[in-house]
C-alpha cells in the first residue's frame, strides 16, 4: 500500500497565516531617538529593500514607541546584527518600566549616526541612516514605514568583493536572521541561485 503523504491544507484566515507556517526572515534592529534625546532600539523581522535603488521600509505599530518616535523626529536607523549578538538583539525587545524606559538598553554599547540623528548598536555588520519617505496605516493594527537611506556603512570584510567568493564571504561573515514564529537561524552555507539565461533585474 502507498504512503500516504502530506495533504494541501486551507489555513485558517480567522488567525494570521504568519503564526501557522515558518517563514524566514532578516533580523534587524530600528534605532530611534525618544522625546529626551536618549535612543532607543527595537527587533524587527518584517523588513525588506523598497525596490532597487535605497529605499527601506519595516512594518510596526502605533502603539510602539518606535513608530512614535519616527513619527516625531522623521529618521531612524538600521542596524544588522552579528550572530554573537543575539542576546543583546533580544534585549531590545525587552518590556518598557513604569516610566516607559527600557533598562535592558543600557547595557548595550552604541555609536552615532553620520547624517541624522540616531545611534546604532555597536558590533553590528551593516548600518543604515534613514529619513521617512512615508508611513502609511491601516494594516489592521499595522503600519507601513518607509524611508530614503541618506547614508550607510558596512565592515570592510562582510562586503562583496572580486578577491573572494560570495559563499567564502558568508561562510565567514555569517547572518543572522529571523524563522518566523518565535525561532532563529544562522545562515553561513548558500548557494547561487540558477537564475535562468538573459534574466534581468
Amino acid at each position: 500500500m502507498k504512503a500516504k503523504g502530506p495533504v494541501l491544507t486551507p489555513l485558517n484566515l480567522e488567525f494570521p497565516v504568519w503564526e501557522q507556517v515558518f517563514t524566514v526572515h532578516p533580523l534587524i534592529i530600528v534605532g530611534t531617538v525618544n522625546k529626551d534625546a536618549s535612543p532607543n532600539f527595537a527587533p524587527k523581522h518584517m523588513v525588506f529593500p523598497l525596490g532597487w535603488k535605497n529605499y527601506f521600509g519595516f512594518v510596526c505599530t502605533p502603539r510602539h514607541q518606535t513608530y512614535k518616535n519616527i513619527k516625531e523626529t522623521g529618521e531612524f536607523t538600521i542596524t544588522y546584527p552579528k550572530p554573537e549578538q543575539l542576546i543583546e538583539t533580544s534585549l531590545t525587545s525587552s518590556p518598557r518600566s513604569d516610566d516607559k524606559t527600557k533598562p535592558a538598553l543600557k547595557s548595550i554599547e552604541t555609536f552615532p549616526a553620520i547624517e541624522i540623528e540616531g545611534h546604532f548598536v555597536k558590533d553590528g555588520y551593516i548600518f543604515l541612516e534613514c529619513r521617512i519617505n512615508k508611513i502609511i496605516d491601516g494594516f489592521g493594527d499595522n503600519s507601513l514605514i518607509l524611508g530614503e537611506i541618506v547614508a550607510a556603512r558596512a565592515w570592510s570584510d562582510v562586503l562583496k568583493n572580486p578577491s573572494h567568493t560570495d559563499d567564502e564571504v558568508i561562510y565567514n561573515h555569517p547572518n543572522l536572521v529571523y524563522v518566523s514564529p518565535g525561532r532563529y537561524a544562522i545562515v553561513d552555507e548558500t548557494y547561487a541561485f540558477p537564475y535562468p539565461e538573459n534574466f534581468k533585474e
